[in-house]
């Protein structure tokens, strides 16, 4: 069956984004590399590094088409902050717990032809470093039978990492994979992998030779 047509953005959001373009231009000095990568229309879980509360909005704001998140439902306490959090695409998942509420809505907008960033690390790191892959992304990926982006974001723990109550001025960039198919693998295949992706990424953005052609830009 194919996906059902998605509405396209809003003005309120065309200006966010609009909005969140300037100042991360100006704030973070941010480079985005291969966004032509996320395919335009279809279901797509984009996969990221955490390293800090900039992540969701330096995923999404050079990308052409609105992103779905999961945030942690701590997030969704005060009424008018959940309402802007929903609005923005977001929905709740709980922390230290199997919230099979939250992967069935993740399963559900893919297959509807949403594209989803999820960070499979649970939370953000909180010395720069990447952390462990949870299982849990592997039953949305097996389950939705959709394209997985990954992406690494380089520069936003130094920028906001936990420990600071606000953020600072700083260098960011951020590189999206090569699109994969990974609904055949085993569970510890798709975290192996996922993990993979993220070293082999974050080694190349790093180490600025970024193996870019002009279809990735």
């Amino acid at each position: 069956m194919p996906d059902a047509p998605i509405p396209p953005p809003s003005p309120v959001w065309k200006l966010l984004q609009a909005i969140s373009r300037i100042a991360t231009t100006v704030l973070f000095d941010l480079k985005v590399y291969g966004a032509r990568r996320v395919p335009q229309s279809g279901g797509v879980l984009l996969v990221s590094n955490h390293q800090s509360f900039l992540d969701p909005v330096l995923l999404g704001v050079r990308l052409n088409r609105p992103l779905s998140y999961m945030a942690k439902s701590g997030l969704f306490v005060f009424p008018p902050f959940a309402w802007f959090l929903r609005f923005l695409g977001a929905f709740p998942i709980r922390q230290n717990a199997a919230d099979f509420r939250a992967l069935k809505e993740a399963i559900e907008r893919v297959k509807e032809g949403r594209a989803l960033a999820i960070f499979p690390e649970g939370s953000r790191t909180s010395d720069g470093q990447l952390l462990p892959i949870e299982p849990g992304i592997a039953l949305v990926i097996r389950k939705a039978k959709v394209t997985v982006v990954p992406a690494v974001v380089d520069g936003s723990f130094d920028a906001w990492p936990q420990h600071r109550k606000i953020f600072r001025p700083g260098r960011i960039r951020v590189l999206y994979g090569h699109p994969m198919d990974l609904s055949g693998m085993s569970r510890e295949q798709v975290m192996e992998t996922i993990a993979a992706q993220f070293r082999t990424l974050l080694a190349e953005l790093q180490s600025n030779r970024l193996h870019l052609d002009r279809r990735d830009f």
